[in-house]
């Protein structure tokens, strides 16, 4: 039995549209992922992600091109899964889209980890605090 196609009717049995690019779940491939530097260095943990051209509180037309991964986002969510709600933008931290090399059981980057504004807190830390310890200025021999 053939179909017959129906001009201005969506067949949803037809094979998607190709798009560049890879095709990404973000809460099966992203989210909760470990994000390593070019030298393996843990760096962050990926909390969310932000997207392009997405409208807010308004649905997509149909046909609309996917909205395109622009950066991962991390940051003091802890407190917000335990009761609900969203943190404010500015107490996330982003990395760019662009320092991403690869995809797959951690995330890994292009650049080194200490070139990013994610790692502030730890470099803070270590120059103002954990510097004034005695001993803390080198590796243990």
């Amino acid at each position: 039995m053939r179909r017959r196609r129906v001009e201005g009717i969506h067949d949803p049995l037809s094979p998607p549209e190709h798009y560049g690019g890879q095709v990404v779940e973000a809460q099966l491939h992203l989210l909760d992922r470990q994000v390593l530097d070019v030298d393996e260095v843990p760096v962050v943990v990926v909390d969310d992600v932000e997207l392009s051209d997405v409208p807010t509180d308004a649905p997509i037309p149909e046909g609309t091109a996917p909205p395109v991964i622009t950066a991962l986002l991390s940051g003091p969510v802890l407190a917000t899964r335990i009761f609900g709600g969203r943190p404010p933008s500015s107490r996330l931290h982003r990395v760019a889209w662009r320092h991403i090399a690869d995809v797959g059981t951690v995330v890994r980057l292009g650049v080194r980890g200490a070139q990013l504004d994610v790692t502030w807190t730890e470099r803070w830390l270590r120059d103002h605090v954990i510097a004034r310890i005695p001993g803390g200025r080198h590796d243990p021999e």
